[in-house]
């Protein structure tokens, strides 16, 4: 089933329109979640909402903001007040400029979405903005509102479609210098930049996210199974032991000789986050028959996430 569009609007690049809608191009609904439960009676946790000082639980209609200014006090604020601030949607991302992607700082982007054209109509109008985006070599900057906020939003060209990234405003990312000011000027020499040079070389490859495997998430997959199969559970793994190479120098060398540290990959092939919940074993507490020749995958068990 697709995902609900988060917004839907219109794409404006002077008098070119086409009504559009965005859909969150990430999603982290596959990953393993729990609930907190009573170690007692196995019940769900339920969290309620209590007068910090009176211990009493506040109905919903006699919740309020409020702002801290000092350990004890806060500037409250109504809901009509801060509708009446609201920025109101035009429900249009109008494009204000171009920009090389170069230009544009990782730290400031977000999350990615994907705009698509909303509809069977407008499909012309944004083949031709976003050709033009692509011919120019450049990302398109806009600004639209979410939840009655505005937000940057960095348009380019993906295969058939365009990817929108929502951008940070300056003051929400931090400065480098308070990290950095403290680290030493050291002068590297060039015999240890060409030896890492040689190692880099050596392992340089294409990037390919299928290549990496979420072990975390496979290692939550095997615990939950032999749990589920009543099974003793097992370490998944043991941690690396340090090395006694304290020098640069031998430790770049012996890199290179084959004696670096890192361990050698297994011939598990990898496992996509989106079929991690298809591992499950399908019926809890009981082993698994032995497999047949085709098997088909068994249905995840629903689960709701802690309130």
């Amino acid at each position: 089933m697709a995902p609900r569009a988060n917004w839907k609007g219109f794409l404006r690049l002077s008098l070119v329109t086409c009504p559009v809608a965005l859909f969150p191009a990430t999603s982290d609904s596959e990953k393993i979640s729990f609930n907190q439960i009573n170690r007692k009676t196995g019940h769900r946790i339920k969290y309620l909402k209590v007068d910090a000082d009176t211990g009493e639980e506040v109905d919903a209609d006699d919740i309020m903001k409020g702002y801290k200014v000092d350990k004890d006090s806060y500037i409250e604020v109504e809901k009509d007040e801060l509708d009446n601030i609201a920025l109101e949607s035009t429900r249009t991302i109008e494009i204000d400029e171009f920009v090389p992607k170069s230009d544009i700082d990782q730290r400031y982007a977000i999350r990615p979405y994907y705009l698509v054209p909303d509809g069977k109509v407008g499909h012309d109008a944004y083949a031709v903005i976003r050709e033009t985006i692509r011919q120019m070599d450049k990302v398109a900057i806009g600004r639209l509102v979410l939840t009655s906020r505005e937000h940057i939003i960095a348009l380019e060209p993906l295969k058939n479609g365009l990817m929108g990234t929502l951008l940070r405003y300056p003051y929400e990312v931090r400065s480098e210098d308070e990290y950095f000011d403290d680290i030493q000027d050291v002068n590297v020499t060039k015999e240890m930049l060409d030896l890492a040079q040689h190692i880099v070389e050596s392992k340089a490859a294409d990037f390919d996210p299928g290549k990496f495997e979420d072990r975390y998430e496979t290692a939550l997959v095997d615990l939950i199974n032999q749990k589920r199969s009543g099974a003793i559970v097992k370490p998944h793994g043991q941690p690396r032991s340090g090395t006694n190479i304290v020098d640069l120098m031998t430790a770049l060398k012996q890199s290179i000789r084959g004696g670096d540290p890192v361990p050698a990959k297994t011939k598990r092939p990898a496992k996509k986050a989106a079929g991690q919940r298809e591992m499950l074993l399908p019926i809890a507490g009981k082993k698994p028959a032995a497999a047949p020749a085709k098997k088909a995958a068994a249905k995840p068990a629903s689960k709701r996430k802690a309130g």
